[in-house]
């Protein structure tokens, strides 16, 4: 864990933290940059606004009394759109009990728990906790031991479930965006469905979708994503065919999404939320596109995105990300020589850490920083 957070103040505190899924809740105490405890998981009843507030209210208090009303402040991550500064939650895709002119779901739990409540995008907290103390850090670990002097400053986080979220961290630096809405990935055009955004293409309701395509039965009937990579792998009955399609569809329509904002986002990219189980599913397809080839219609072929990119679950890639191959060239006009490495590359890892832990300790680092600037403030 990074110093600044150990340090930031004289004795650490206790955070109450959300991650605040399409499916599920998960509330965490968080102190000292780790989560303290057991987690807690409810179901995010997303339909209905009084019943899910009374899910996010009951869970906090619930892990508030367990760590015996300790905690100094609430950190809570939440899809968009918000206003995350004010804690308004606006109409919420994957959580459509949120729908009509705004909640004001931060004024509502500080006046509930009497305690500053800071909210963020969840993708964002997820990309923030794996800069801080995922696989970012860890790559550059391995960089710094297999000798090569690449260091990663940039990641670009993607949460896989019910939607398609995504956060940016430049210089161990939260990239919010002055509207609150950086790194809106989910809303790129789908490389399958170019009238539709990529995240009808990269969810659960894609795969469940495609596999009831293909094998003729009504969507409603479709197995769940656990169960179609159960199908796919052979673990389990159904239609393999289609469940393999489903995630294959479910990669190329990713890899494309990706190409596109490393395009523009020089980093290392991590992948996380429930479906980044079944990674071996995907992969080939993320990577397919990553590295595929444009062949314009004049001219030669060209590489879809100046970077080699790299699936760090696989062994041979993981030792070609990490090789130090670096060559000499001369100086022109002089005796002189320089070494240098030509290949630009990035790495897609799968969160070691895991979603919730992630955005845990990226909430928690939010926390830390606004508490401490307010102490500021109030100091001048």
């Amino acid at each position: 864990m990074r110093q600044s957070i150990k340090s930031a103040i004289a004795s650490p505190p206790l955070v109450l933290t959300l991650d605040a899924g399409g499916t599920n809740f998960v509330f965490s105490a968080v102190k000292n940059g780790e989560v303290v405890g057991e987690t807690l998981t409810l179901p995010s009843n997303g339909d209905e606004l009084d019943a899910c507030l009374d899910q996010i209210t009951g869970g906090l208090q619930e892990l508030h009394n367990r760590t015996g009303r300790e905690a100094t402040a609430i950190s809570i991550g939440f899809p968009g759109p918000a206003d995350y500064k004010l804690g308004i939650i606006g109409e919420c895709n994957n959580l459509p009990a949120f729908r009509g002119d705004g909640v004001a779901l931060g004024p509502m739990l500080e006046h509930h728990f009497d305690l500053p409540v800071f909210i963020r995008n969840d993708a964002d907290l997820f990309a923030y906790g794996e800069a801080l103390a995922g696989a970012l850090p860890e790559t550059n670990k391995a960089l710094e031991e297999s000798g090569s002097t690449l260091r990663y400053k940039n990641l670009l986080g993607i949460t896989l479930g019910t939607g398609l979220g995504a956060g940016m961290v430049t210089n161990g630096k939260l990239h919010e965006g002055d509207n609150s809405a950086a790194a809106e990935i989910w809303a790129l055009r789908s490389k399958l469905h170019r009238d539709s955004p990529v995240e009808a293409d990269v969810s659960i309701r894609a795969l469940r979708r495609v596999y009831a395509e293909i094998a003729r039965m009504p969507v409603e009937e479709a197995p769940e994503p656990e169960m179609l990579a159960a199908i796919a792998k052979h673990e389990a009955k159904g239609h393999n065919a289609a469940a393999r399609e489903s995630y294959r569809r479910f990669g190329e329509a990713l890899g494309d999404a990706i190409a596109n904002v490393l395009t523009l986002f020089d980093g290392l990219v991590v992948l996380g939320g429930g479906i980044s189980a079944a990674h071996e599913l995907f992969m080939p397809a993320v990577m397919q596109e990553l590295n595929a080839q444009y062949q314009p219609r004049e001219g030669t072929r060209a590489p879809r995105t100046v970077i080699k990119a790299f699936n760090l679950q696989d062994e041979i890639d993981r030792r070609s990300l990490l090789a130090h191959k670096t060559r000499d060239i001369a100086v022109p006009q002089s005796n002189k020589t320089i070494t240098y490495d030509p290949m630009k590359r990035t790495g897609i890892a799968i969160s070691k850490l895991g979603t919730g832990r992630a955005v845990a300790i990226g909430a928690y680092e939010v926390a830390i920083n606004e508490m401490n600037a307010r102490s500021a403030k109030v100091e001048k």
